[in-house]
Order: C-alpha cells, then sequence, then structure tokens
C-alpha cells in the first residue's frame, strides 16, 4: 500500500486547490492508498536560515510546524502540493516550506512521484508555466523523484467557484491511478 501525503497551502476556508486535494485524496484511497493531508493553513514554518546545518543533520536547527511535516515528506511513497497560484506561481507558504524541506535532500527520502495541483483566477493555458518551473526545480534536487502529473483549475477564484469543474474529476483519476 502506497503511502500518499497531501500537502496543500491555502490559507483560505473552502479554497479551490482545497476541493482539488479532497478529490486527488479520494481518488487515491479508492485506489487502495493510506492517504495523510496537511494543510499550512494554522502553521508556524519560519523561513529558511541557509545555515545549511541540516545537510549534517538531517533535520532543520529551527523548531516550528516545518519539522514534522518535512519528516512526514520523507515517509511518504507520494507526495501531491495543492496550491493557488499567486502572480503566476506557487504559493509562499508552499514556497517557504518546500526550502526548509532541504534537510531531505541528503536524507534516504522514500517519495518517487510528486504531483501538482493548482487553482487560479487566470485561465490561460501560460499560467501554470510559473508553479511547474518552481516545483520541477525542487524535484530535480531529488534524483529518485519525479514530477508524475498536473492538474489545472483554471477561471475560479472566490472559494466554491471550481464546483462542477472538469479539473476535480481529473484530480481523483489521477489520484486513482497511483
Amino acid at each position: 500500500m502506497k503511502r500518499v501525503l497531501i500537502i496543500t497551502s491555502s490559507l483560505r476556508a473552502h479554497s479551490n486547490s482545497d476541493a482539488l486535494a479532497e478529490s486527488f485524496a479520494r481518488g487515491a484511497k479508492d485506489g487502495g492508498c493510506d492517504v495523510t493531508c496537511v494543510s499550512l493553513k494554522g502553521k508556524d514554518i519560519a523561513f529558511c536560515r541557509g545555515c545549511l546545518a541540516c545537510q549534517e543533520r538531517q533535520d532543520c536547527v529551527i523548531a516550528d510546524d516545518a519539522a514534522p511535516i518535512a519528516e512526514a515528506m520523507k515517509e511518504a511513497d507520494v507526495i501531491a502540493f495543492a496550491t493557488p497560484v499567486y502572480y503566476y506561481g506557487l504559493a509562499g507558504q508552499l514556497k517557504t516550506l518546500l526550502d526548509r524541506a532541504n534537510c531531505l535532500f541528503s536524507s534516504d527520502y522514500r517519495f518517487r512521484d510528486i504531483y501538482l495541483l493548482a487553482s487560479a483566477a487566470e485561465n490561460e493555458a501560460t499560467t501554470m508555466d510559473g508553479p511547474i518551473r518552481g516545483i520541477q526545480g525542487w524535484i530535480d534536487c531529488f534524483e529518485k523523484a519525479r514530477l508524475a502529473g498536473t492538474v489545472f483549475a483554471g477561471g475560479v477564484n472566490d472559494g466554491g467557484d471550481i464546483e462542477g469543474h472538469p479539473s476535480l474529476q481529473q484530480a481523483y483519476e489521477m489520484g486513482k491511478e497511483i
């Protein structure tokens, strides 16, 4: 049974990217996976100090909510990141977490497949270019990992706008295929 970790980074209640994560989670559960969801809402995650002590220690010297999330990332077979698209990029809170997950670089991490689930008010095909570049840059540092898939919900702004959007079914099917 694969262990799937879904990390949501929207800070809004009933967000569209959270809805994508929920659909992906339902699909993964229906596909027989063990699924854990972690929201960055209300989490205390400080900026990386760039001290690189984590490369020797394999954990971060900063004691906050990033440490248990990074440990969950290390133990997951599959990680899905759900994010709103801000200024054609990943949400800042997700980028901060990815920076803080630097301790995983020199560790014996389990994850192989990474998924990106994103929502945006903008609906152009190029809207995902920045978020994909951002997540791919992180993945490229982990030689055993790959970007296994993306789902984009464009044209959704207010919470709940995603209802009935075809991306929900895409997220479900992608989760089920893990």
